[in-house]
């Protein structure tokens, strides 16, 4: 199981350290874009860009999430037979076998998305009007076209990403983000700064950089592309990835039908302060796109249903404790970061950021029981799921948007997710049972919660005073997780151990005995947490 976490974590970081640069810049060039768009403009493109996500999700039709399963469960399967097969007979080795196999389901995906997406783009460039209308209140054909090149863009570019996440070449997944972030930077600050193109040039700088990158892809992974699928492998691959379609989409509708409800209910201002918000809570972004991106293959990869169970149960205490540390950090220094980048105009977002950051970090806990779900196939349970949260998040905006503007939308998000968590992990428990941590979860979120509510209620709002009396009580947050008991026995003696290295090397044991025995802990403590 220690393999299994390790590898999470490396992965994981790979990449969260692309997505932690572009963070980086889109929250540096907010001070730049909020000088230069309106309120509205701000909203507008944020819907669209939304919107791009949302349809691209329909039109794949689940590709992406079958290419993910079959490329570990049926060629791992397919190995195992050839193996036995090549003993017997000496033909090719399963090793080739596997590995045709393989090739086969990703260009089945490949040829099948491009096919369906072309087709999507077509059909969104065709409803550009009443889309606009729509979506922004307000006729706007031009955005629209935008879009339908975002969508077809947006989605191939996805795919040939997921192809470096399917072989595990973090490296090359770095460079291709990272080459991603600069172009589109570049061609976004030249397009909404120099030539004032306000939300057109937002989307063109968005789209037009990942085109780019989207034809080095192609080229990178041109022995694997085809236009025509195989038929039998696209049956089987759709059966198991249109089921998820659904689910999928009502699932990031939570992240976009706010923003739409708010342009309807409050004006597109309003949910141009709510996508700052959401801008602002990209810490916590960043480590849920990294663990979304890295626990997928990694979970389908853990053959033993048994020690799946363990390490899913594990990685949900350990992520929720590094999620909420970043949600508490955030949640209170919010307003001194709206203040330092973005325009007075801006500055009413901080409201929404600790409920905004809430949702997102709940987000990967649903990720990690619909994961447990669809290692059996039972795939069919996510929708009924996602749209029963859906439909908690359509009912509380229409009721909390009018009166509360985006906090209201916020409150919606997180009402939403934690009905979604509650609803998966009933499923979870029919399906595929995990002994979750109750004790230690209940006391990531309950030390957290109390942190917040004090600063909130007892601490200043501005002044140097306020940050840094907000930053000690952030700074706690571990410490009094450790005065609770939160770490076992194990666990502290592996942290003890750990603070150790940095002492003088006279001070401490054999470096190699030392670490023997942190991972005898560790490993311990994996499979008999306190």
């Amino acid at each position: 199981m220690l393999e299994h976490l390790r590898r999470l974590a490396s992965t994981g970081a790979s990449y969260t350290a692309s997505s932690v640069i572009s963070k980086l810049f889109a929250v540096a060039l907010l001070p730049v874009y909020t000088r230069h768009l309106t309120r509205a403009d701000y909203g507008a493109a944020e819907v669209l860009l939304a919107t791009v996500v949302a349809l691209s999700i329909v039109f794949r039709l689940g590709i992406v999430e079958a290419l993910l399963r079959f490329y570990y469960e049926r060629g791992g399967e397919e190995q195992g037979a050839e193996e036995q097969g090549a003993e017997e007979q000496g033909g090719r080795s399963a090793s080739r076998t596997a590995g045709l196999w393989r090739d086969d389901v990703v260009r089945t995906a490949v040829s099948f998305l491009f096919i369906a997406v072309t087709v999507g783009a077509l059909l969104v460039a065709a409803a550009a009007e009443p889309l606009s209308e729509g979506l922004l209140g307000r006729a706007d054909t031009e955005l629209l076209l935008i879009t339908a090149g975002g969508l077809w863009v947006f989605t191939l570019y996805e795919l040939m990403m997921a192809l470096f996440r399917l072989d595990e070449r973090a490296r090359a997944y770095f460079t291709a983000s990272l080459a991603n972030v600069l172009i589109t930077i570049g061609l976004t600050v030249w397009l909404v700064v120099l030539e004032d193109e306000g939300a057109r040039g937002l989307l063109l700088g968005n789209f037009g950089g990942s085109a780019i990158v989207l034809a080095s892809l192609c080229w990178v992974h041109r022995a694997r592309l085809a236009l025509v699928p195989s038929r039998a492998r696209l049956g089987e691959m759709l059966r198991f990835g249109f089921p998820t379609m659904p689910a999928e989409l009502s699932l990031y509708a939570l992240n976009f039908v706010d923003r739409v409800a708010l342009a309807r209910l409050a004006g597109l201002a309003e949910a141009g302060l709510y996508a700052l918000a959401v801008k602002f809570a990209q810490a916590v972004t960043v480590i849920v796109r990294g663990f979304n991106l890295a626990w997928p293959p990694l979970a389908y990869s853990i053959r033993d249903d048994d020690a799946a169970r363990r390490t899913y149960a594990v990685v949900i205490t350990y992520y929720l404790l590094l999620a909420f540390t970043v949600v508490l950090s955030v949640s209170l220094e919010a307003r001194w970061v709206v203040r330092a980048l973005a325009a007075p105009d801006f500055f009413d977002a901080y409201q929404a950021v600790p409920l905004v950051a809430t949702g997102v970090a709940l987000y990967a806990l649903y990720l990690v029981l619909a994961v447990s779900v669809q290692r059996t196939g039972r795939t069919g349970f996510n929708f009924p799921v996602t749209g029963a949260a859906l439909a908690v998040n359509v009912g509380l905006n229409v009721a909390l948007i009018p009166p509360y503007g985006m906090v209201g939308a916020g409150i919606a998000l997180v009402a939403a997710y934690v009905a979604m968590i509650a609803l998966m992990y009933v499923v979870t428990r029919r399906v595929f049972p995990l002994r979750l941590e109750w004790g230690r979860l209940a006391r990531i979120v309950g030390i957290a919660a109390g942190l917040f509510a004090l600063g909130e209620l007892l601490l200043p709002t501005s002044g140097w005073g306020g940050f840094l009396s907000r930053a000690a009580v952030a700074a706690a947050y571990l410490p009094l997780l450790y005065a609770s008991g939160f770490f076992g026995e194990r666990e502290r003696e592996a942290l003890r151990r750990g603070l150790a290295r940095v002492r003088p090397a006279s001070a401490q044991p054999p470096q190699d005995l030392e670490a023997l025995r942190t991972r005898a802990d560790l490993m311990d403590e994996v499979h008999d947490p306190q």
